[in-house]
């Protein structure tokens, strides 16, 4: 006689249990502890850090269940400059998910940033000094900015 008879048994269908409730797989749960050590640098060090996801062996079934434990924040942004650039904030503050695609729509690049905001966001300095430049020559053209520095208030 068999003693499994009293071992109760319960069959669920397929899709029925959320990620939340599921078990991390393996890489996933690789991936969220890297992150979990880049969001420890950010604060500690200041350094920024990334993880590429093209670069890992994941399943569908892993890239789904990584998604849905980061979960969605509440910014979304579109930028196009080359191509469409996509970048979602996750419910994990300081965690950025970042997909850059071609002129064609082809993925170049999935990353999951970790940062306060994503490289791509930052304006770079000459922007800067040109956005200076624009407002001074709105204001006054003889308070434009000339070479690159500034003169002062005026």
């Amino acid at each position: 006689m068999s003693t499994l008879g009293h071992i109760p048994v319960c069959v669920e269908p397929v899709g029925a249990v959320s990620t939340e409730q599921a078990t991390v797989g393996g890489g996933v749960a690789a991936i969220l502890t890297e992150l979990a050590g880049l969001l420890e640098r950010l604060v500690l060090q200041g350094e920024p850090g990334a993880v590429d996801m093209r670069s890992l062996p994941l399943s569908p079934a892993d890239r789904l269940q990584l998604l849905e434990t980061l979960g969605a924040g509440e910014v979304d942004i579109r930028i196009q400059a080359n191509g469409e650039s996509h970048i979602r904030e996750t419910s994990v503050h300081g965690v950025w998910w970042c997909e850059h695609r071609d002129t064609d729509g082809v993925l170049l690049a999935t990353l999951i940033e970790v940062a306060r905001v994503p490289e791509m966001l930052a304006a770079a300095d000459m922007d800067l000094i040109r956005g200076a430049e624009r407002l001074r020559t709105i204001l006054a053209p003889e308070c434009a900015v000339k070479g690159g520095t500034s003169h002062g208030p005026t």
